[in-house]
């Protein structure tokens, strides 16, 4: 639907939209969809977050993220392995066991979620209280 709008009010997808003089965009840049596209996601961010302490193995991730399913999980993993903001390590066993860490790519959206954590506690103070400790200013 978004690229519908856009073509509609003239983006060409080159990220440059349509920006009025004080520099707000009527038409969000191409970067800003693609990131939302993946990022706005049910679970991603959190489950980004669960790995910024470093990797998990899927059971451990499932422990980390309250209320997600299994199957979201593994969707969601397997998005992010995509995207190149996860990678999967294989353990040899027996038994055999999977690991997910965050690549360089993954560990860079630290100060974006760290920001958006600031801005929730000022805006959300409801939901303060369950932001992860590393994400607290």
């Amino acid at each position: 639907m978004l690229e519908a709008d856009a073509a509609r009010d003239g983006e060409n997808g080159t990220g440059t939209g349509e920006c009025a003089d004080d520099g707000l965009c009527a038409v969000p840049e191409s970067a800003l969809r693609r990131v939302f596209a993946l990022l706005g996601k049910r679970w991603t961010g959190v489950v980004i977050a669960a790995l910024m302490s470093g990797p998990g193995h899927f059971a451990e991730l499932k422990r980390a993220v309250p209320g997600i399913s299994e199957r979201m999980l593994s969707d969601r993993l397997s998005e992010l392995t995509h995207a190149g903001l996860v990678t999967r390590h294989v353990q040899e066993g027996p038994p055999l066991r999977v690991s997910y860490r965050l690549t360089d790519a993954g560990l860079g959206l630290r100060p974006a979620l760290a920001e958006l954590t600031r801005w929730a506690e000022s805006h959300l103070p409801e939901d303060a209280k369950n932001c992860p400790d590393e994400f607290r200013p």
